[in-house]
């Protein structure tokens, strides 16, 4: 009973510095969007008080990475195994992993500008993790007590951060090149035309999402792999027609079709960005419908 009681305090400061990294991530979010519209003004570009805030928001969101990895080990600590076994376990390592690996990216400073997306998604993430996904600390099915849950699912939480940071380059991309965007008159989205004239040419974003899609193509092809060896020594066959298997397939489809079209077929512009678009979308759905509503021996949200 001890045991459980310390596991359960430990759940619970976890969820703790995980709210307070939200608080930060919220400032941060702030700050970045802030950033930007003050940036498409050239008096506040000149005076130099946009750049500052940039850096007030990239140690904001450090300081939130630290709270937040400090709520994911507390989780794993109290669980007595990786944090990553049900949905809100994965929403919270993965989220960790996406501005882990932007904050990294930031040596290619034209990734700066995506800061706000990458914070405000991140929020939008942890919300959904503590008001939706939460559950206390449970023991872990069978066939998820294998080294394999290691493997398998933290190579898929980076192929995931990896998909993101490429559809919100593809996001971009398609705001940057929409019509509506070029030509309407009202004030809002004048705004938002200085602010896109800001980001990267066209040509950069579509190049910079289609190293991300490769990168996160060669991980989650090795999450397709990994899993299926772990289906076997789990349930004794390699493959079999599960819900969660046939759409990890389907996503891996449509980036291969993605990279395929880009590599062969001369595939850009529009078409290509869309595509991403479309994969990272199943990602999502994958995560979120899959795990919800529909039944199957890889579904396991713990709600």
């Amino acid at each position: 009973m001890n045991q459980i009681a310390l596991n359960e305090g430990l759940s619970q400061i976890s969820l703790f510095f995980i709210y307070g990294a939200m608080a930060v991530y919220t400032l941060a979010f702030l700050g970045f969007a802030s950033h930007l519209a003050r940036l498409s003004s050239e008096k506040a570009a000149k005076s130099g008080s946009a750049s500052k805030l940039e850096r007030v928001g990239i140690s904001l969101m450090i300081l939130a990475v630290i709270l937040h990895g400090t709520g994911v080990m507390l989780r794993g600590i109290a669980a007595s195994r990786v944090p990553w076994a049900n949905m809100y376990e994965f929403s919270i390592t993965g989220s960790l992993v996406v501005v882990m690996i932007f904050l990294f990216a930031l040596i290619i400073k034209d990734l700066r500008l995506l800061a706000t997306f990458v914070s405000g998604f991140t929020l939008l993430i942890l919300g959904a993790a503590t008001s939706i996904f939460y559950v206390e600390v449970k023991s872990l099915m069978p066939a998820l007590q294998s080294y394999w849950l290691v493997i398998h699912v933290m190579v898929a939480v980076l192929a995931t951060a990896f998909f993101n940071i490429a559809a919100a380059l593809s996001i971009t991309y398609l705001f940057k090149t929409a019509k509506w965007v070029e030509t309407s008159k009202v004030k809002f989205v004048g705004t938002l035309r200085r602010i896109l004239a800001l980001f990267p040419s066209i040509e950069k974003l579509e190049r910079m999402a289609y190293r991300f899609n490769i990168i996160g193509f060669i991980l989650w092809s090795f999450t397709l792999i990994a899993g299926a060896i772990w289906a076997e020594r789990a349930w004794h066959r390699y493959w079999g027609w599960d819900t969660k298997e046939v759409w990890t397939f389907i996503i891996w489809t449509i980036y291969a079709g993605y990279l395929h079209a880009n590599a062969t077929r001369g595939w850009s512009g529009k078409r290509s960005a869309w595509l991403s678009l479309v994969g990272f979308l199943a990602i999502l759905f994958n995560f979120t419908i899959v795990n919800l509503y529909f039944k199957g021996l890889h579904v396991y949200s713990g709600l």
